[in-house]
C-alpha cells in the first residue's frame, strides 16, 4: 500500500507536526506501508509575515499533479491547511479522489494572536477546508467535542505516541543549575504562552529549549531564565530527563507531544486544564493541572517519576499508526487511478500492493 501525505510543515522546521509525521512514517514502514511525502521542497517560497524564519511554499498545480501521479497512491492524506494542502485538496476534488485530513494546529487562534482577525472567521475557513474530506482526524476526545460544537463533521480519532526508548529517565545528565529545574521545550512563539511560565515566581531555575520569533523578546524580558536553543534526538532527551518539572503553558495546542516525551523521561507535567493536557494527563497522578500555573508547578514536584514513565508507556506510535490506517479512504479504482498507476510505471493489483 502507498500512502501520500501532503504537508506544508517540513524540514527545516522543528515542530509537533513534523515530528509526528516522521514517527508515523517509521511505524507505517514497519507495517509494510510505503509513505510518500508531498512537501514544500522544490517549490519557491515567501517569508511568513510576523514569523521570521518561517517560509510558505508557492506550489504550482502542474508540479503537484506530477508528484501525485509519480507516487500513484492508494490513499491520500492532507496533513496541513497551507498552500500545499490546498493544492492537493483541489487536485483531489477535481478528479473525484477521496482524501482525509487532520486538524493539528489552531490556526484561527494563532492568526488572531498576531493580526486583528476574529477567531470565528478563522474557524469558518478551517471548517470549509475540512468539510471536503472523507474524514478529519483529531488527536484527542476533547478536541473532537470542541470541533463538533463548531460545526465540523466526519471527525475521527488519531492519537499520538512517544519513543519510549529515546525518551528515558536513564538518559538524564547533570545540569549545573539551582534545583528544582522547571523546563519547557517547543517553539518560542506568542501562541505558546511562555509568558505565563517565565513570569512565575518559582524556586530554582527556569529552562527553555527551542527557537522561535519571540525568543529575543523573552530573553530580554526574562534574563534570569536559561534559553538553551533548539535540540533534538539524544541531546534533547538527555536534557529533558534532567528536569524536575515540565511546564506546558500553552492554551492552544491540540495535543502537545512534548508532554508525552517528558512523561516518558520520568518528568511530571504542570499545565493549565485545557485540551491537550486534559487528555494526556487527565486524572492520572503524573502531573498537576490548574488555572494557577504556579501552584501546578509546585504540586508537580511531589509527583512520582516512576508513575510518569509508566503512564507514557501506554502511548505507542504503533497504536497511533494503526488508527491512522483505519481512518484512511482508499483511492477509487477509476480511470483516474488507472492513469496514476500507468504514469508512475508501477504495477498493482486492484485493492492493494
Amino acid at each position: 500500500m502507498i500512502v501520500l501525505i501532503a504537508t506544508d510543515a517540513w524540514h527545516p522546521q522543528i515542530n509537533g507536526v513534523v515530528r509526528t509525521l516522521e514517527a508515523l512514517r517509521r511505524s507505517l514502514t514497519e507495517r509494510g506501508v510505503v509513505v510518500e511525502f508531498l512537501t514544500p521542497e522544490g517549490f519557491p517560497s515567501v517569508a511568513v509575515p510576523t514569523y521570521p524564519g518561517l517560509r510558505c511554499a508557492i506550489p504550482s498545480g502542474r508540479e503537484i499533479a506530477r508528484r501525485i501521479s509519480r507516487a500513484a497512491p492508494d490513499a491520500v492524506h492532507v496533513a496541513t491547511e497551507g498552500p500545499i494542502g490546498l493544492a492537493v485538496r483541489r487536485y483531489c476534488l477535481r478528479r473525484g479522489i477521496p482524501f482525509t485530513t487532520s486538524f493539528t494546529t489552531r490556526f484561527a487562534e494563532y492568526i488572531s494572536a498576531r493580526v486583528p482577525v476574529p477567531v470565528s472567521w478563522g474557524y469558518a475557513v478551517m471548517r470549509r477546508f475540512h468539510s471536503a474530506a472523507s474524514a478529519t482526524m483529531v488527536s484527542t476526545p476533547s478536541l473532537r467535542s470542541e470541533l463538533e460544537a463548531r460545526g465540523f463533521a466526519n471527525l475521527c480519532m488519531w492519537s499520538r505516541g512517544v519513543d519510549t526508548a529515546l525518551f528515558h529517565p536513564a538518559r538524564a545528565i547533570r545540569l549545573d543549575l539551582p534545583r528544582p529545574i522547571f523546563m519547557n521545550v517547543g517553539r518560542i512563539a506568542v501562541e505558546k504562552n511562555l509568558d505565563a511560565f517565565l513570569s512565575l515566581d518559582l524556586p530554582g531555575s527556569k529552562v527553555v529549549i527551542g527557537h522561535g520569533p519571540q525568543e529575543a523578546e523573552l530573553r530580554a524580558r526574562y534574563p534570569e531564565a536559561h534559553f538553551l536553543g533548539a535540540m533534538s534526538g539524544e541531546t534533547l532527551a538527555s536534557y529533558l530527563a534532567a528536569a524536575d518539572v515540565f511546564v506546558f503553558p500553552s492554551l492552544t495546542d491540540t495535543f502537545g507531544i512534548a508532554q508525552l516525551e517528558a512523561l516518558s523521561s520520568g518528568v511530571p507535567v504542570a499545565a493549565f486544564p485545557v485540551t491537550g493536557p486534559q487528555d494526556v494527563i487527565g486524572d492520572a497522578p503524573v502531573g498537576a493541572l490548574s488555572d494557577d500555573l504556579r501552584q501546578a508547578c509546585l504540586d508537580a514536584l511531589a509527583v512520582s517519576r516512576t508513575a510518569c514513565r509508566e503512564h507514557a508507556i501506554g502511548f505507542s506510535w504503533s497504536r497511533s499508526a494503526a488508527q491512522f490506517l483505519t481512518n484512511l479512504k482508499p483511492v477509487h479504482v477509476t480511470a483516474e487511478r488507472a492513469q496514476l498507476v500507468k504514469t508512475s510505471g508501477m504495477r498493482a493489483e486492484v485493492g492493494g500492493r
